[in-house]
């Protein structure tokens, strides 16, 4: 007699899979608490989304070009692809160590020496937290500068007011909100459509730019260096130049704040970083190309009252304002699904921290929303963070702009600090051969294994070694203004904000939060 009762195969291999994750999570001291909505597809659609590098390349264009000219953009995003590559095969293997959306802290906490993992994690965790909510800001800055950028192509009588790109920059902040929120079960789907519109808006823009625009000359492309800031030396204006490019790259660690929300974390969360990066690697690359090879009248692209240059490329190749803004209006798209995505990673960030008791208020953001499954107090603190942040705007760019570089120096210090225990522990031999045997599910927090994702070998510590270094490079030559002649319009004070930001958290720690935080809390 047929069992209408009985469960499908898929149905029971589903929950043994859940129940793995949560066995995994569980070894952690984590307890299961959120949905696992996520797929790898969908998560590779996130990874993607956040990094928006073909898009982002547009964006920063102006900044690789004025230091390093064609050739170092060429060379630099080489160079920025493989050290982000290397950096996040790290990520990679940490994740799939200890998939925690704690992320950073967390692995820094399990790999640091005794006597100072409690102060290590804790700084570690601001610096994510703080680089997160500036990436929410950054991203909805984008979108919102770009939408009045539009208009300015638009309407020749438009002036742009700072006041409105502050009310745009409001608007886009809860947009993303409503998708974290009421629809926050169909995000893992909307991430899938999104990384199609994401592959087809690259090949929307880039045949009109190639088909109608002009052509470049080859060698000029490949030789030709600038040093716009008037730096010392070419080589120190290339690696200024870096810094900036380096931003389009920032954002696949989002797929590792997710890891409980993701079936197999373990091999899905460092395969969608790796292929994130690898995607948005080809494509970011291939619009580069374009771009310097049909970039027409440059002098008059820099000179664009809209601020962004790419938009006059668009309208000198196209002919046409109006299609110039059907091309640049798919970059406003996926900025603002950027924005959507950066609060989602944020949030989970800051809510996984709280729920360790790192941050203020710990007991209410470190709470999942029962109806809707996801930290909405969390949610709350990092889209009003930035939204008081953005009255900043109003009456000075130059000041908003340095916070916003926090994205670049909070994230990468927090990569840094964790890929050199990693490297330690490697070359001293402290990580053993994973085991697997569910009867004996050993907890991480008293031995450290590897997961069933990492390089092995000489291989795997020659490339921790080449992050660790590259990271450096990049911190190092974020705080640089970008011209040598430094007026208070154009200094950068990213290094003031961030040192702040380090200082508050270290005396935060010293005087309240050491009390407190003990580092990731055992919940099973």
């Amino acid at each position: 007699m047929f069992d209408y009762h009985a469960k499908s195969a898929g149905s029971v291999s589903r929950e043994l899979a859940n129940d793995r994750d949560a066995s995994y999570l569980a070894r952690i001291g984590k307890q299961q608490v959120t949905k696992r909505n996520f797929g790898f597809m969908s998560m590779v659609g996130l990874a993607c989304t956040l990094m928006s590098t073909w898009e982002g390349i547009l964006v920063v264009f102006a900044v690789g070009y004025q230091n390093g000219g064609p050739a170092g953009l060429i060379y630099g995003f080489l160079l920025i692809w493989a050290g982000t590559t290397s950096v996040f095969i790290v990520m990679g293997e940490l994740s799939s160590m200890i998939p925690s959306a704690g992320g950073q802290y967390h692995w820094v906490f399990l790999l640091a020496p005794k006597n100072y993992r409690k102060i290590l994690s804790y700084v570690t965790g601001w610096l994510t937290c703080i680089g997160w909510i500036a990436s929410v800001a950054a991203a909805s800055l984008f979108c919102s500068s770009l939408v009045q950028a539009l208009i300015v192509e638009n309407n020749g009588s438009y002036f742009p007011q700072r006041y409105q790109e502050t009310l745009i920059f409001w608007a886009v902040i809860l947009l993303a909100i409503f998708v974290n929120v009421v629809v926050s079960p169909a995000l893992p789907k909307i991430e899938g459509f999104i990384l199609i519109i994401h592959i087809l808006g690259f090949f929307a823009v880039l045949i009109p730019l190639v088909y109608l625009g002009p052509r470049g000359n080859t060698k000029e492309i490949f030789t030709t260096f600038l040093n716009g800031g008037n730096w010392p030396t070419q080589g120190l204006s290339f690696f200024i130049g870096l810094a900036g490019n380096a931003v389009a790259f920032i954002g696949a660690d989002g797929a590792v704040h997710m890891s409980e929300e993701i079936k197999n974390p373990r091999m899905n969360v460092p395969r969608a970083m790796i292929a994130g990066i690898f995607i948005n690697g080809v494509l970011a690359f291939g619009m580069l190309l374009a771009v310097l090879y049909c970039a027409g009248d440059l002098d008059a692209a820099f000179a664009s009252s809209t601020g962004y240059p790419f938009i006059e490329i668009f309208a000198q190749a196209t002919e046409s304002v109006g299609g110039a803004t059907a091309m640049a209006s798919i970059v406003v798209f996926i900025a603002f699904f950027t924005a959507i995505g950066a609060v989602a990673a944020a949030s989970r960030q800051l809510w996984a921290f709280a729920r360790d008791r790192g941050v203020p208020f710990w007991t209410s953001l470190g709470k999942i929303n029962t109806r809707t499954s996801v930290p909405l107090a969390a949610i709350v603190v990092v889209t009003v963070s930035p939204c008081l942040l953005a009255l900043i705007n109003i009456g000075s760019t130059t000041i908003f702009n340095d916070i916003l570089s926090l994205v670049l120096a909070g994230l990468f210090s927090s990569y840094e600090i964790a890929a050199g225990l990693l490297l330690y522990h490697r070359c001293t031999g402290g990580i053993q051969i994973e085991n697997d045997n569910d009867s004996n599910m050993t907890s991480p927090l008293e031995k450290l294994t590897w997961g069933p994702w990492r390089i092995k070998g000489v291989l795997g510590i020659a490339n921790n070694l080449f992050a660790c270094i590259w990271l450096i490079i990049i911190i190092f030559f974020s705080f640089f203004p970008p011209t040598a002649q430094v007026v208070p319009s154009t200094m950068n004070y990213s290094v003031l904000v961030f040192g702040a930001a380090v200082i508050f958290s270290i005396v935060y720690y010293l005087f309240w939060a050491k009390k407190f935080y003990i580092g990731p809390i055992v919940e099973v």
